[in-house]
């Protein structure tokens, strides 16, 4: 994957995916549906503040979306596009060691 905007694009979500809270986060998204930061605050062991600081970094990377809702709430919700890309970034990647560990493996047998 040589274009630059699909890299940058798949760094900033395995940088929001390496922290436990935010991967955490996605999940109780993916399970639940759209929510606010005060629900996934009672679903999870995390503060609202840390979930709403999470939820800003979600964002940046692409992987949340922010929807208004009533009396000034914020719903947030999935966005798979980011992960998308990031999932071609990865198939690329395995694509590319697959022949020559196919040729270690030959070689070493």
């Amino acid at each position: 994957m040589t274009d630059p905007a699909s890299e940058a694009v798949a760094e900033a979500v395995f940088v929001a995916l390496a922290d436990p809270n935010r991967r955490a986060i996605l999940a109780s998204l993916a399970e639940g549906g759209p929510a606010t930061a005060t629900d996934l605050a009672t679903r999870l062991p995390i503060t609202r503040q840390g979930i709403a600081k999470h939820l800003a970094l979600l964002a940046e990377a692409g992987l949340v979306s922010a929807e208004p809702g009533e009396r000034r709430r914020v719903r947030y919700s999935l966005r798979s596009a980011p992960m998308q890309v990031a999932q071609r970034f990865l198939a690329a990647l395995a694509r590319d060691w697959d022949g020559p560990l196919a040729a270690l493996r030959t070689h070493l047998e």
